[in-house]
């Protein structure tokens, strides 16, 4: 059986499938690049994806996943810092940018450093857009061209979310590429992750695959003020629409291939604000709340999804 992860794009909500996963970790005794063959993931999910794959000096993963979700709870206000004057000259997010990028690229590069794709402990499949050439990229860490590109500029190129970070320009091979968040297309990889998966495992007949959320959207767009809005009213929660309605799309058409060897655990935001940049001390202890609501919430599941996961120990690739 061959076993695949699938974490989607969400900001500062990623640290809801970081605590999940650091349950499946403490559940089943083994580090998440032992229980996948491949993990896959856009924007925040795209992180984590990197983040687990990391060798440490051991030849064992450099970060657990209690690790990754430190990064939301004591770097989230690095990343997304507060600037009373940015946000006045970015007119908030509709003529610049929302944020710098330099918070972000620091934490990356403490986090990955000089590492690349190919140096990674597992297979992992990292979504971004070329705007220049107007069309989806796919880091595929087990291909030759993409093999040297470094995790944290993957990282960059795959949370590099329209109107909060400018477009990141990223080196692969000869080429360099301006990139932005793979969410602009496809904020759930979980369709794409299966595609690849049946091409790197063609003799494979058994697939389980785990697709892990970060919130289910619940604010309600009322008709009343949608109906006036232009441009600048719609750019913030179109961006929203795309994210979320994409990532049912994904969730239904896995359940059609897969059935029973699918799973996808997901919560609705009632506590905590589904803005991705909400890094706000009382929003990280919602987010909390969540995780520990979903895991409550799915606990048939996530003894099924362990007991799955601790069939075998997968080999580093």
């Amino acid at each position: 059986m061959k076993k695949i992860l699938s974490i989607d794009g969400g900001g500062i909500r990623g640290l809801i499938p970081a605590l999940v996963l650091a349950h499946i970790e403490e559940k089943t005794g083994k580090t998440v690049a032992e229980c996948f063959d491949l993990i896959s993931g856009t924007s925040t999910g795209g992180i984590l994806a990197l983040g687990f794959s990391k060798q440490g000096e051991t030849g064992k993963p450099k970060y657990s996943a209690h690790d990754l979700a430190e990064i939301y709870q004591s770097r989230g206000k690095e990343i997304f810092p507060r600037s009373l004057w940015k946000g006045i000259a970015s007119v908030g997010g509709l003529i610049d940018e929302l944020y710098s990028h330099e918070g972000l690229d620091r934490v990356l590069d403490e986090y990955f450093s000089h590492d690349t794709l190919g140096t990674g402990l597992t297979k992992t499949l990292i979504t971004s857009y070329d705007i220049e050439n107007r069309e989806p990229l796919f880091f595929k860490s087990w291909r030759e061209e993409f093999s040297s590109v470094l995790m944290k500029h993957a990282a960059r190129a795959t949370s590099a979310a329209p109107t909060y970070f400018e477009p990141a320009l990223i080196p692969i091979g000869d080429t360099i590429k301006a990139l932005v968040d793979g969410g602009v297309f496809i904020n759930s990889p979980s369709v794409s992750a299966y595609v690849e998966a049946k091409k790197l495992f063609p003799d494979e007949q058994d697939f389980f695959f785990l697709s892990l959320g970060t919130g289910e959207l619940v604010r309600k767009i009322f008709h009343h003020e949608a109906k006036n809005w232009g441009k600048a009213g719609w750019l913030i929660p179109l961006l929203d629409c795309m994210f979320d309605g994409v990532a049912d799309a994904s969730h239904y058409q896995m359940n059609m291939l897969l059935d029973d060897g699918y799973i996808r655990l997901q919560t609705s935001l009632d506590t905590a604000s589904d803005d991705m940049d909400n890094v706000t001390d009382n929003n990280i202890e919602n987010l909390k709340l969540e995780a520990t609501k979903l895991i409550q919430a799915h606990t048939d599941d996530l003894e099924r999804i362990c007991k799955i996961l601790s069939q075998d120990t997968l080999q580093p690739v």
